[in-house]
């Protein structure tokens, strides 16, 4: 079904398409911005469904040889058909062909499968929550 797709890097996306996509897919989701993110990006693909915007995941780096794949996103409705794999696989391209070494994704254990099938493995990793003061 992703070969019905059409899937864009580093194309220009307005907030008036993300936020409907972000709101569908991410509960607690909130309008924002996504000009800082693009503008700070190695790289973003967007998927498009008779020109509506269904997927989209960015990558950000160090400006060496790390990237971070982020947000991971497909509406509801367009899920199970291929489509974050794609996204996550030209997401991967650019990161390698920007000569990158690692590309990095933090998930939690529901999306196991997903990242694993995409070819990432499990590795240990720190964090700590920062919330605002």
């Amino acid at each position: 079904m992703a070969d019905q797709i059409e899937f864009r890097v580093n194309a220009p996306l307005a907030d008036g398409e993300l936020n409907p996509l972000y709101a569908a897919a991410w509960p607690n989701h909130r309008d924002a911005a996504f000009a800082n993110v693009l503008e700070r990006s190695l790289a973003w693909v967007a998927a498009y469904a008779d020109g509506e915007l269904v997927g989209f995941v960015y990558v950000a780096w160090d400006g060496w040889q790390h990237a971070f794949l982020l947000d991971t996103t497909v509406h509801p409705g367009w899920q199970r058909r291929g489509i974050g794999t794609e996204l996550v696989r030209r997401a991967t391209a650019a990161a390698r062909e920007a000569g990158c070494e690692w590309l990095h994704v933090d998930y939690g254990p529901h999306l196991d499968t997903f990242y694993r099938g995409c070819g990432f493995r499990h590795t240990l990793a720190g964090l700590i929550h920062l919330p605002a003061t």
